[in-house]
């Protein structure tokens, strides 16, 4: 099974604001001082995108490559699925997704309007989701 890791989708303001960094690329990635330890597991796994404190899509992970200056790319398919969101805190960086992965929206779902993950996770430890 591969290991997923999350990221910060950091200056998006909304979800139209991270489908747009995948507009018209044909191999976004990103970049990051530092490459997982386990990064051969998160070939075939997905980086899965946090944005108002929820998981809310998600890229497969095709591989990883050193830059000029020393630092990792992460390549990314240019495809950005939508996934049931998620409560999930901010975290600096990258990290390993820890459990089983947010399921994918079916084409057409609609999910309504989403809580903020915030939220969401109080709701939860009070045990009234």
């Amino acid at each position: 099974m591969p290991t997923h890791l999350t990221k910060i989708a950091f200056g998006a303001q909304s979800y139209a604001d991270l489908e747009s960094w995948y507009a018209g690329r044909r191999s976004p990635n990103l970049t990051t001082r530092y490459r997982p330890t386990r990064w051969e597991d998160c070939i075939g796994g997905s980086l899965y995108w946090i944005h108002q404190h929820a998981i809310v899509a998600r890229s497969e992970i095709l591989g990883f490559s050193q830059t000029k200056d020393g630092r990792w790319r992460i390549e990314l398919e240019p495809v950005l699925t939508r996934v049931h969101p998620r409560p999930k805190r901010a975290h600096q960086g990258w990290r390993y997704l820890k459990g089983e992965p947010p399921r994918d929206l079916a084409p057409g779902e609609d999910i309504g309007d989403a809580m903020p993950g915030k939220l969401t996770a109080k709701l939860e430890k009070l045990g009234l989701i």
